[in-house]
């Protein structure tokens, strides 16, 4: 069984990627979290509510509640108070909440772990806050990561301002340092991502708690008038697994740290030297992998 590290700000469609994860028979070897979609303490109370909900047993690590420098920028006006919007049923709330152990400590333990035959590939779907910081602190270690896959970014317009999409807003410096490491990055960004739909004819038969929360992510594009709603964290996830169902370009990143309409704008140019690479296409079938992940999830919920 293969494995890999998933660094998240826990959305439903984070929850949607690990479940993906699971029905590809992937083991995941840990899952440090992080602020993003909502501030840290509803992030940690996601993980664990998925956990209880839906029997995922890789390990919780607590990782940075703050970008690096910015203020912090939730996306709660988008998806509600609990980073998740839904038609009735949501996760359970843990309220009693155990101490968890350090992302910094957890990631470089599980490179450190590495022999040299093993992959150590990280799914970062999410601001790339504790990637940078793990970049920072522990620069041998990051180097034993085999591929980094964010989906993060947007080689065009933006989601979250009008040039910058949110994982990169929500911190930029973060994902500079990330761009200027030299790991093996693939970018699911926001571009390829919104190739990828489902609609209201597309929803899988699954349990009450999964249906209602997929309808809940659906619901964000049908208030802005669409018929469809792109998918976006289970995308990379396939990535992941499926490099093959993907086309790449080699290119070099770029990050604006610049406190103007730039921020946070992602920058891709061709440089066939580097090990930066973006998913540019992708097979026409990758929203129905997608839905079939969810087909027949059975919660622990009533």
């Amino acid at each position: 069984m293969s494995e890999i590290w998933v660094d998240t700000d826990f959305g439903f469609d984070d929850l949607w990627a690990m479940l993906l994860l699971r029905h590809l028979g992937v083991r995941i070897a840990g899952v440090s979290l992080v602020a993003g979609n909502a501030p840290l303490t509803r992030v940690v109370c996601n993980a664990l509510g998925a956990q209880q909900a839906y029997g995922l047993e890789a390990p919780l690590f607590m990782g940075a509640n703050r970008p690096l420098v910015r203020p912090p920028e939730t996306a709660e006006r988008i998806l509600g108070p609990r980073g998740m919007l839904s038609r009735g049923r949501h996760l359970p709330d843990v309220t009693v909440q155990p101490d968890l152990p350090d992302a910094d400590e957890g990631l470089q333990q599980w490179l450190h772990s590495a022999r040299p035959e093993d992959k150590r590939d990280i799914l970062a779907i999410g601001p790339l806050t504790n990637i940078a910081h793990l970049v920072s602190a522990a620069p041998d270690l990051a180097r034993k990561i085999t591929r980094l896959i964010w989906m993060g970014g947007s080689n065009g317009p933006g989601n979250h301002s009008a040039e910058a999409e949110y994982n990169a807003l929500a911190d930029p410096e973060a994902a500079a340092i990330v761009a200027q490491a030299g790991l093996p990055l693939d970018v699911i960004d926001l571009m390829l991502c919104r190739q990828v739909r489902f609609g209201v004819d597309q929803i899988p038969k699954c349990d009450e708690l999964t249906s209602d929360l997929l309808g809940g992510y659906l619901d964000i594009g049908l208030s802005r008038g669409n018929a469809t709603m792109a998918i976006y964290d289970p995308v990379a996830a396939l990535a992941s697994q499926r490099t093959e169902a993907f086309a790449f370009k080699p290119c070099a990143m770029t990050v604006s740290v610049v406190s103007d309409t730039s921020y946070g704008k992602t920058l891709f140019e061709k440089d066939n030297s580097g090990s930066t690479r973006l998913a540019v296409g992708t097979r026409a079938d990758i929203a129905q992998i997608c839905l079939e992940a969810l087909a027949g999830e059975e919660t622990h919920v009533n």
